[in-house]
């Protein structure tokens, strides 16, 4: 009953948003009030209702309901109840639901804002999410169903969403269990990050399309969506930290990122949405760039479906997708018809989203934003050729021939180094115009210590004339960024009289978006030093050691002591686990135990590493195979990953980056009848 409880109302879920479009549509063109209120109550509705269903399968998932087939598929009785919780986005019909449930949070979000400005939007914002809400929502109803029970059927074992004639319902003594890799705790995080992301950036496409469809092309559906836009961001880049983390710390290969194709799928959003972020500003300050504005929230709506298909439809290999489905090809064909719609809107609008002004200057801050946002758009149309060029080779040759990282490194390359040396230009142009010659005055400081610092790191630490310049372009980036706040707080603290820090916490308070800006600029060249020291400087050595034996690796020496394995009936998983002492030059530093979990459950191995993590690298060891009758001989192979933890170390900065940047200004209105307060509590009174 649980089952067709859960199903049934998800099925009135997909009914009420369609009852939303049609009463939006219908109450816009008809310039009826009460049927767009209809449809935003409408589109209210979905949110508990679709709670309500993802609660059933909750309840379902935590109390072993393994008669039905997505409970059986991902969890089994030795997982932890919150595992079991977080197995609702581990398989594709729960990850399709959970998809669902967050649109329908999100838009209910909007819709419940104040729209005395913007009524003329409204129908139009609620059209636009509830037809997104209505394919996920079709594809969990009449696809990819999680509430689907096991029958037994003449003999066989079938799935079916309701009895078949003379069938009986079958339940399984125990479930297959969650993929081992998705029990990681980053992968616990990580598919809901990448979710909030993907759909937050629904919002920021339906106030677009609306402000197309009403032919209201001024930049208020920018400013109405602004922190939309940033906190979409925020979400898809912790995803990609995460995702990042998770494979460092699971898959086993020594890197957080192989350029796969699904990781590729969540980056093009992210690429889109960078450049989205930067382009706005343009619009707002100079009322330039309004077509690339439209065209690149249609890209980033357009690829956040298009990812969701790549994972979901199992036509790309990859470790993070799910298995084969059907649903593919619905999710081309709606990628297809919304881009389309989409474009043709834009084509219809082209007049009205004329600039205000003119580009005068190729140096000028919009001028440098527009190149910026050219080679953000040059890689993305390299990722998105890597990740189809099989299903092209496919479709011409009979062959998928895939493209490998060596592919995406050489041609992105230049492209983020040129994107590295804007980050430190661009700060220091001026909006309408500037010169060689202003810009060479602003930076030559910051060059010249760039300079000093990459000769010394020369002489003392790398000859390699790649990373070299990387140094020199992080160097730079980080200089002008110190700068520009020395300055701005210098300038501040002579006007006001206020101490430098003073200065400082003002500015940067009363100038959250620049600031923030600043601060992921400096969290992503901490990023990069961590970049180019494991793509350049990586070492690694593989070796079959019996106990007492040893391998050498850059300073280190590694001495296998020994290993054992062992059950554990109550997670239902078997360890085996190595031992092995770590010296330096000679100089003990401890031991590392990495391991191998074999997990009875899904019959899976995960790998987990011995790692030892210092500012200057990370020696990284990984338990391949063993042979515990031949003098309890075993595989070890070993990575050092110079310089990897500023990659971590950024990125928690990059976060802090994001939410500075995003957190809510205080309302000038109170602002100022706070201070009109005080100053009348401050002020003697005709009694006194």
């Amino acid at each position: 009953m649980i089952a067709e409880f859960g199903y049934g109302i998800t099925f009135a879920s997909f009914l009420v948003a369609f009852y939303s479009v049609v009463a939006a549509v219908y109450g816009a063109t008809k310039k009826s009030p009460a049927l767009v209120e209809s449809a935003r109550r409408a589109m209210l509705l979905t949110f508990p209702l679709i709670s309500i269903g993802a609660l059933s399968l909750i309840y379902m998932l935590v109390n072993d309901h393994y008669e039905v087939s997505f409970v059986y598929e991902v969890t089994s009785r030795s997982m932890p109840t919150y595992l079991k919780i977080t197995a609702w986005w581990g398989g594709q019909a729960g990850s399709l639901l959970f998809w669902s449930f967050l649109l329908s949070a999100f838009a209910s979000a909007v819709t419940l804002r104040k729209w005395d400005r913007d009524i003329e939007f409204l129908p139009w914002v609620i059209m636009v999410c509830s037809v997104t809400l209505m394919f996920f929502l079709g594809l969990v109803v009449f696809y990819e169903n999680p509430f689907t029970r096991f029958w037994l059927v003449a003999g066989n074992v079938e799935p079916h969403m309701f009895q078949p004639a003379l069938a009986t319902i079958f339940t399984p003594q125990d479930g297959n269990g969650l993929n081992p890799l998705l029990r990681h705790p980053g992968m616990v995080i990580h598919p809901p990050m990448l979710y909030l992301g993907f759909v937050s950036y629904v919002i920021p496409y339906a106030f677009a399309m609306a402000a197309l469809i009403t032919g209201r092309t001024d930049d208020r559906w920018i400013r109405l969506t602004r922190r939309w836009s940033l906190w979409a961001w925020l979400f898809l880049s912790f995803g990609l930290v995460l995702g990042g983390r998770w494979a460092y710390d699971v898959l086993g290969w020594g890197g957080y990122w192989g350029w796969d194709p699904v990781e590729i799928a969540a980056f093009m959003p992210w690429l889109t949405g960078t450049a989205f972020l930067h382009s706005v500003m343009i619009q707002e300050k100079r009322g330039l760039l309004k077509h690339w504005n439209m065209i690149l929230v249609i890209l980033t709506y357009s690829l956040v479906i298009f990812g969701t298909f790549l994972t979901r439809s199992g036509v790309l290999s990859s470790v993070h997708s799910f298995a084969n489905s059907p649903i593919g090809p619905l999710f081309m064909a709606f990628v297809s018809i919304t881009l389309v719609a989409s474009i043709a809107l834009v084509i219809y609008r082209w007049p009205n989203l004329r600039g205000e002004t003119e580009m005068k200057s190729m140096l000028s801050r919009e001028a440098l934003f527009l190149l910026n946002n050219l080679l953000f758009m040059s890689v993305l149309v390299i990722c998105f050729w890597g990740v189809i060029f099989p299903l092209v080779s496919e479709l011409f040759t009979g062959q998928k021939v895939t493209v490998g990282p060596p592919f995406y490194e050489r041609a992105t390359a230049p492209i983020f180094a040129a994107l590295m040396f804007l980050m430190g230009v661009a700060p220091l142009s001026a909006w309408g115009h500037s010169t060689v010659k202003t810009l060479g005055r602003a930076m030559w400081k910051s060059a010249l210590i760039a300079l000093v610092v990459t000769i010394v790191l020369f002489f003392t630490y790398t000859k390699n004339y790649i990373a070299l310049i990387g140094f020199f372009l992080i160097a730079l980036v980080l200089f002008v960024t110190a700068q520009e706040f020395w300055r701005g707080a210098r300038a501040r603290q002579k006007t006001q009289g206020e101490n430098f820090f003073t200065s400082l916490s003002r500015l940067m308070g009363r100038n959250r978006r620049r600031y923030g800006g600043y601060i992921i600029h400096i969290s992503m060249m901490l990023m990069a030093i961590g970049i180019l020291g494991i793509e350049i400087f990586q070492k690694e050595t593989q070796g079959a050691l019996a106990q007492g034996e040893e391998l050498n690796i850059a300073e280190y020496t590694v001495q296998y002591r020994e290993l054992a394995s062992w059950d554990d009936a109550g997670k239902g998983v078997n360890f085996t686990r190595a031992v092995l002492d770590i010296y330096e030059n000679g100089i003990y530093l401890g031991e590392l135990s990495p391991r191998i979990d074999y997990y009875f459950d899904s019959q899976q191995n995960m790998t987990i590493p011995g790692n030892r993590s210092t500012f200057r690298d990370d020696l990284y060891i990984l338990l391949v195979d063993w042979q515990p009758t031949t003098a309890m001989g075993a595989t070890f192979k070993i990575f050092v990953n110079p310089l990897v933890n500023w990659l971590w170390i950024g990125s928690v900065l990059f976060l802090i980056g994001i939410i500075f940047a995003a957190w809510p200004d205080r309302d000038p209105a109170e602002e100022t009848s706070r201070r009109g307060i005080t100053r009348s509590a401050n002020q003697p009174s005709a009694a006194d």
